[in-house]
């Protein structure tokens, strides 16, 4: 079965840091295009970061540059987004997608491109 589970997200307050993860199973990561999104209430879906398996080539949204870290552990077929200096902005159901490389070639980080997702995981921020 193909599934992407993601976990890590939770409350916190401005400034600190959470560590998502993405856990895929029945499929191999290492051929794909993965992505992190987020959907605040009443919002869009915005892409956050995608990382190219392929090339190696990493994305980031001009509001988390800076601050948030995407990586890969092709072993353990998972990939994480490490988030620093959060702010209430932030604050979002995040979830993780992939894509194959042509279709991420032509339509960039942009969720409605992607195909198979995750539920997701909430991230709040707030004092």
């Amino acid at each position: 079965q193909v599934q992407l589970v993601e976990s890590g997200g939770g409350l916190v307050q401005p400034g600190e840091s959470l560590r998502l993860s993405c856990a895929a199973s029945g499929f191999s990561l290492d051929a794909f295009v993965i992505g992190w999104f987020r959907q605040a209430p009443g919002k869009d879906s915005e892409g956050v970061s995608c990382i190219s398996a392929k090339d190696g080539s990493i994305y980031y949204a001009d509001s988390v540059k800076g601050r948030f870290t995407v990586s890969g552990d092709n072993a353990r077929n998972m990939v994480y987004l490490q988030m620093n200096n959060l702010k209430p902005e932030d604050t979002a159901k995040y979830y993780c997608a992939v894509e194959d490389q042509n279709r991420y070639d032509t339509y960039g980080c942009d969720a409605r491109s992607f195909e198979i997702e995750g539920r997701g995981t909430s991230v709040t921020v707030s004092s």
